[in-house]
């Protein structure tokens, strides 16, 4: 929280700063433009009073118009090309024009601004002009008074405006920021509480918890900010749905682990507990030899399983006929078959090419048909179909089996899924086989699709899609 606060602060200050800056420069913008365009007025004015007098100069060259002058505010002299002053208003014979610097140039008038001792802030206007033959200059002046209240005016309004509108703008930037940052906040909170959730040693709390959620803004879903908070919800929803997956496939794992591992501890408590026969240690040796083969099935598949699920199932793409495959698994499997006068129906007409890992594709069809077999009652079929269309290689495998609930068909590719039997009521899990057939399809870039009936059967399709020549 400090550093979210620091972070507003230092945000709020940059977007102060920056709105000063342009403010700033922009009233001196506009001061120098306003002060630009009052001089610019100003000389008008000056050149506006000099033409009359200028013309009647012209008119009659003998008369001395300019020291008839008499004006308020208003200051006149009749100069030479040197600067010499030929005439002057009645209001200067006290003290004469200062021209502030470079005498006139008598190519163009000439406008400055000069400070008069006792006559304060003036704008001198020198305006070249030709008396008959000679070349005269004509020097004007005026005060800057009004100029400067209009420019004095102006500037002690911006140094007013120019707080006020930084204290303004801080306030709206806290506001705003503060408003922006309400979801990184949050996003924090809900962090530190999916955090604390990991942690936590009550998976009853864990499970009832429900899934973090950062409220997106509604005003601006789709900005930066917006869409952060989006993907974080759904990031925090699959972290979520992951983490109880994970619990319950833990959970799950060490109760299937748990029912061979217990066989085997008794099973060798018995046999070291007094002197056997030989026919007693070969039958004890026979339980154990099986509780191992069911352990190394199920470390086997969560290896598999692991390595699907990091992406690194690695398999071997080679060119193999799917209809052969097909037949090396019925075959496989007829004997168990035989055993519950159970018929392996074949439609495997058609040669196939694929390319694709054979021992792994073996693996995903022994899955489906051992399956088939396993839950199907004595003197029933089970058909194997593999045909081509839309591009995909499709293989069906359809038995007359027990069937599969509605409510427990969007699990079965769950590991260790555990359902009720329907006669018993007993827990029974799905182990690992159909997770790891659909790990294997995927990692061919197939699907699978189960339709089933209880009491009717089960039917699984494999989808595969076939290289585009």
């Amino acid at each position: 929280m400090i550093y979210a606060r620091s972070l507003r602060l230092r945000m709020m200050l940059l977007f102060c700063a920056v709105v000063g800056v342009l403010l700033a420069g922009s009233h001196l913008a506009i001061y120098a433009l306003l002060s630009r365009e009052v001089h610019v007025q100003l000389d008008r004015q000056l050149q506006g009073a000099a033409r009359p007098i200028i013309a009647d100069l012209v008119s009659d060259p003998n008369e001395e118009d300019v020291n008839e002058l008499n004006l308020p505010d208003e200051y006149f002299e009749l100069l030479d090309p040197s600067g010499r002053v030929l005439q002057r208003s009645m209001n200067l014979r006290e003290r004469p024009l200062d021209l502030g610097g470079a005498g006139p140039d008598m190519s163009r008038p000439v406008f400055r601004t000069v400070n008069d001792p006792s006559r304060g802030r003036l704008r001198l206007a020198l305006i070249p002009f030709r008396r008959g033959t000679e070349p005269r200059v004509l020097a004007l002046a005026a005060p800057t008074r009004e100029a400067e209240l209009v420019l004095g005016g102006f500037r002690r309004m911006s140094l007013g405006l120019l707080p006020l509108s930084l204290l303004v703008m801080g306030a709206i930037s806290a506001w705003y920021v503060g408003r922006s940052l309400r979801p990184v906040a949050e996003l924090t909170r809900q962090a530190a509480q999916m955090t604390e959730r990991i942690r936590s040693s009550s998976p009853e709390a864990r499970d009832q918890a429900q899934t973090l959620q950062i409220p997106v803004p509604s005003s601006s879903p789709q900005d930066e900010l917006g869409r952060l908070a989006s993907t974080f919800n759904q990031l925090f929803e699959r972290l979520d749905v992951t983490l109880r997956q994970l619990r319950q496939f833990v959970s799950d794992a060490s109760h299937e682990l748990r029912t061979p591992l217990s066989v085997l501890r008794g099973e060798t408590e018995i046999l070291l507990s007094e002197p056997r026969t030989t026919e007693e240690y070969q039958k004890t040796l026979q339980v154990i030899d099986g509780e191992l083969k069911k352990l190394s099935r199920i470390v086997e598949g969560l290896f598999t399983l692991a390595l699907a699920d990091a992406g690194q199932l690695r398999l071997a793409s080679e060119p193999v006929y799917l209809n052969e495959v097909l037949e090396e698994t019925c075959a496989l499997v007829s004997g168990r078959a035989r055993a519950k006068s159970i018929a392996i129906e074949r439609t495997l007409n058609e040669e196939l090419p694929y390319f694709g890992d054979e021992a792994f594709l073996r693996q995903l069809f022994l899955t489906f048909l051992e399956n088939a077999v396993k839950y199907s009652p004595p003197n029933t079929r089970v058909r194997v179909g593999l045909e081509k269309m839309d591009g995909m290689a499709r293989v069906r495998f359809e038995d007359q089996g027990v069937g599969i609930p509605p409510e427990h068909l969007p699990h079965i590719f769950e590991r260790f899924y555990r359902a009720a039997k329907p006669e018993t009521g007993e827990a029974q899990s799905g182990g690992l086989g159909l997770s790891i057939a659909q790990a294997i399809a995927r990692a061919h870039g197939g699907t699978i699709e189960c339709k089933s009936l209880p009491g009717v059967g089960s039917t699984f399709t494999v989808d595969f899609p076939l290289p585009t020549s």
